[in-house]
C-alpha cells in the first residue's frame, strides 16, 4: 500500500490488532456476579499509566462518578480519549489524571463555557498531545472493534489536524482513490454509565450511544455503572435491548443518578446551576482547590456528592425537568 504522507503526532496506544486479540482470547467469558463497589472496581481496573476511554456524549450519560472516584484513588500520568468530552474532561483535569491525551473535544463545556482550568492545565506544557477529530476517535475505535489495526476514511485530508496526528494518508490498492487511516484505538479499560444491567453484565441504554459500543468491544478492561441493577430474568425476555454483552464486562457497579450533574436521557435532566458553579468557582485555583475537597476528596462515594447538592429533593426536580413534567400548581389559575 503506497504511503503518500505521515502525521507528525505520537500513538499513545498500540494499534497491533494481534497483540489486542491474543489479550481478548485469554479474558474469561463466564457469566459470574461481576457487581461490585465502584472503590473496588477503579482499584481493580484502572492502574497508573493505562489508557483511559470514557463512554457518553458531551454532559449526556458521561460516568462521571467513575471519573470522581478515579480522582479520590490519585490516578495519574494516564493517556486519555478526549473524544466528545465536557465534564467528564473538566474533571479529570482537576485530578491531573492524565499527561497524554487524544485530542478531539476538550475543555468546553458546549453552551456553558470553556472550563478555566482545564484551558490552565493544556496550557501549562505538561501535557503531550496528538491531534485528531471526534470521527477520528470513532473510527478508532471501530477498528479495535472490528479487531483490525487500522480503518480508511477520508476525513483530515488537507488539514492540520492531519498534521499533527498520528494517521497516515494512503492510496487504495484497488481504486488509486486517497484515503487516510486510522490506527486502532484499544483502550486498557473504558467506563460506561448505563441505564440497566444485570449482575453479569448485560447492559441496556436509552438514547444516543455515539461510539459506546464500539468503546466496549475495544477496550481490555470495562467498568460498567447503572441506574439500575435488574434481574437476569428480565434481560432474557427481551434480549433485543442488550447493546453491550456480559462478556465485555469485567465489573459492575449499581450508581444511580452515576452521571450527576450530567444529564441521563430518560432519567433526570443536567444540574446547570451546580456545572456553572463549576465553572465560576475554577477561575480562582486556590478556591478551586477547597471546592474539590468538599465536593470530590472528602466524599466516600458519588451519594455523598449529591447529598452536598441538594440530594434527593434535587434530582427530584431535574427528574421532573427531563420530562418537562410542570411544578405542582404551576398551571393553575389565579384566583379572581
Amino acid at each position: 500500500m503506497e504511503i503518500i504522507e505521515r502525521g507528525t503526532g505520537n500513538l499513545f496506544n498500540n494499534p497491533d490488532a494481534d497483540a489486542a486479540r491474543a489479550f481478548f482470547r485469554q479474558k474469561s467469558r463466564k457469566m459470574e456476579n461481576k457487581l461490585t463497589t465502584l472503590t473496588e472496581a477503579v482499584a481493580r481496573c484502572v492502574h497508573d499509566g493505562d489508557y483511559l476511554g470514557l463512554g457518553g456524549f458531551g454532559s449526556n450519560r458521561a460516568p462521571v462518578a467513575v471519573c470522581h472516584e478515579i480522582l479520590r484513588q490519585g490516578r495519574r500520568h494516564m493517556a486519555y480519549a478526549g473524544h466528545t468530552t465536557t465534564h467528564d474532561f473538566q474533571i479529570l483535569c482537576a485530578g491531573k489524571v492524565f499527561d497524554r491525551l487524544d485530542v478531539a473535544y476538550i475543555v468546553g463545556l458546549e453552551a456553558r463555557g470553556l472550563s478555566p482550568n482545564a484551558k490552565r492545565y493544556m496550557q501549562s506544557g505538561e501535557v503531550e498531545v496528538c491531534e485528531w477529530t471526534n470521527y477520528c476517535l470513532s473510527a478508532r475505535l471501530k477498528a479495535g472493534a472490528m479487531g483490525v489495526s487500522f480503518i480508511p476514511i477520508r476525513n483530515l485530508m488537507g488539514t492540520d489536524t492531519f498534521r499533527y496526528s498520528g494517521a497516515i494518508a494512503s492510496r487504495c490498492p484497488f481504486t488509486g482513490e486517497r484515503y487516510v487511516l486510522m490506527p486502532a484505538l484499544y483502550p486498557d479499560v473504558a467506563a460506561i454509565h448505563v441505564h440497566e444491567a444485570d449482575i453479569y453484565g448485560n447492559c441496556r441504554i436509552r438514547g444516543i450511544t455515539i461510539s459506546d459500543l464500539d468503546l466496549a468491544r475495544a477496550s481490555k478492561h470495562l467498568i460498567i455503572t447503572a441506574e439500575r441493577i435488574i434481574d437476569t430474568a428480565e434481560i432474557r425476555r427481551d434480549p433485543t435491548q442488550t447493546v453491550i454483552p456480559y462478556y465485555l464486562v469485567d465489573a459492575v457497579c449499581e450508581v444511580p443518578y452515576g452521571a450527576y450533574p450530567g444529564n441521563m436521557p430518560y432519567e433526570y435532566f443536567s444540574d446547570e446551576a451546580h456545572l456553572q458553579e463549576w465553572l465560576r468557582v475554577e477561575k480562582d485555583a486556590e478556591a478551586f482547590k477547597v471546592f474539590l475537597d468538599h465536593h470530590i476528596y472528602s466524599c466516600p462515594d458519588h451519594q455523598e456528592y449529591i447529598a452536598k447538592n441538594g440530594g434527593l429533593r434535587k434530582m427530584q426536580a431535574l427528574r421532573q425537568k427531563e420530562f418537562m413534567i410542570p411544578e405542582a400548581g404551576a398551571n393553575k389559575e389565579a384566583p379572581k
